[in-house]
């Protein structure tokens, strides 16, 4: 028996649907319907429930490429660990703020989940590998894709080089102009498409400048950088579902900024130290000050 397909349980079945027969359907229907119901049925209960026979069950269990019924609850439990997608969670204007606290938090761990499966560990190695090599860094992006930019150039003692995060498109484009070899532009774009950003990232690459990509998937952006690193998550046209792919790139960042530290080792880590201790007594010097500014 072959093992289930890598993408999450549930969204698994939301897109196999119309592949199913009528009966098999029924009982993904249910499973849809309450997950966390159906996961303590039996296999008679489920049979029961969906209107089918207990044969019909198992070859629903059998056809997503699970070894048997114990298998796909389990399968289903470990669905339910992370949270619930957002396909089986949208947010109704009627709910109350305790069913969206609910909601948006299943949302957004059931899409990083997503995105962890989906990030293949290798480009992200090719990208750790030039941001090393970098001497500089310019990290570009509009709209949600800026604040991934600016929490990247915040982190920019981590990297270790000059970095720069230019708010503006025009500054953007001035300085992906000023880029050389040696130079790395970070362009991030969930779409890949954004026309001001494939304009800056073309300047850069034309000057010599290394492109790494942060994109949602296949595109414009994807085909003109050296690295591209894919951020997959559960992106929906609900009006009331949150973006998290922002969520999901500063992450990203996170990672980056950390394994860079860590290449570019002690010396630097130790500098990092003494850099982090300073600040925590200039913090602490600035608190006493106000404090004594009040009194």
């Amino acid at each position: 028996m072959t093992e289930p397909n890598d993408a999450p349980l549930l969204e698994l079945l939301t897109g196999g649907l119309e592949r199913m027969r009528p009966s098999e359907r029924k009982v993904a229907s249910v499973v849809l319907e309450d997950p966390a119901r159906a996961l303590t049925y039996s296999m008679a209960a489920l049979a029961d429930a969906a209107g089918v026979s207990e044969p019909t069950v198992m070859r629903f269990c059998t056809g997503l490429g699970f070894a048997g019924f114990q298998s796909f609850k389990l399968g289903l439990a470990q669905a339910l660990a992370i949270g619930i997608p957002v396909t089986h969670s949208a947010i109704a204007p009627d709910d109350t703020v305790e069913a969206m606290t609910s909601k948006i938090f299943d949302h957004t761990l059931s899409s990083l989940d997503r995105t962890r499966r989906a990030l293949d560990p290798a480009r992200v190695a090719e990208a750790v590998d030039l941001l090393v090599g970098a001497r500089n860094v310019l990290f570009v992006g509009l709209g949600a894709s800026g604040i991934i930019a600016q929490d990247a150039a915040q982190q920019g003692v981590l990297f270790g080089v000059p970095c720069a995060a230019p708010v503006d498109v025009h500054q953007q484009y001035m300085a992906a102009s000023m880029s050389a070899p040696g130079s790395v532009v970070v362009a991030i774009s969930n779409t890949g498409r954004t026309t001001s950003i494939l304009e800056v990232t073309e300047r850069a690459k034309k000057n010599g400048a290394a492109v790494i990509a942060v994109t949602g998937g296949p595109g414009p952006l994807a085909e003109l950088a050296d690295v591209v690193l894919v951020l997959r998550t559960f992106e929906d046209t609900d009006i009331y579902t949150p973006t998290v792919s922002r969520l999901a790139g500063l992450v990203l960042v996170d990672v980056l900024a950390t394994a860079v530290a860590v290449r570019r080792g002690p010396r630097h880590l130790e500098r990092l130290r003494e850099m982090k201790e300073a600040l925590s007594a200039f913090r602490g010097s600035s608190e006493a000050s106000q404090s004594l500014d009040i009194l």
